[in-house]
């Protein structure tokens, strides 16, 4: 059997390391508040699950580049759809509003309006509207796959590629 041997110089020294590794992980937790809150849990994460919310228009720069004065309620309603406010005391104003909220906390808001006169356009206004969906789609798609280059080939590639001509 061999001896076990404890030496009293080793546990303070372990201790010390355990004390600094664990200020060392509280001032990293505690030193960036906004970073904490993402990544660490909190009270209002526990409990009652609440799920990404899109409500009302969505409305893209390119559907308001197709707006002109002088345009039809039906041919600004094919354009940029059913208003969600729609008063009975005012026909001659249209209201798109959209919002999108995560965890129950509003991250975007955004309102359109469009003013008619006799039934057609006079004027609009709103905030920045985004890009349309098919630019937003196509930049997603050129930071998510960069072209593919000979350093970012497999094994089988470049296996394959011993054979091929050049």
């Amino acid at each position: 059997m061999i001896p076990i041997v404890h030496s009293r110089t080793t546990l303070p020294g372990v201790r010390r390391l355990v004390a600094g590794v664990t200020v060392a992980a509280a001032v990293a937790a505690i030193s960036g508040c906004a970073t904490s809150e993402n990544y660490l849990p909190t009270w209002r994460s526990f409990g009652v699950y609440k799920i990404d919310v899109n409500q009302g228009n969505y409305l893209s720069q390119d559907m308001v580049d197709k707006l002109k004065v002088g345009m039809t309620q039906q041919q600004v309603r094919l354009i940029l759809g059913t208003p969600l406010v729609e008063s009975p005391f005012r026909k001659d104003r249209w209201d798109y509003v959209y919002e999108f909220s995560t965890r129950g906390t509003v991250r975007e808001h955004r309102n359109f309006t469009v003013w008619f006169a006799d039934g057609k356009v006079t004027r609009w206004e709103g905030d920045k509207m985004p890009e349309s969906v098919v630019e937003l789609n196509r930049s997603a798609a050129a930071k998510a796959l960069p072209p593919k280059t000979s350093a970012d080939a497999g094994w089988w590639d470049s296996f394959l590629g011993i054979f091929r001509k050049k």
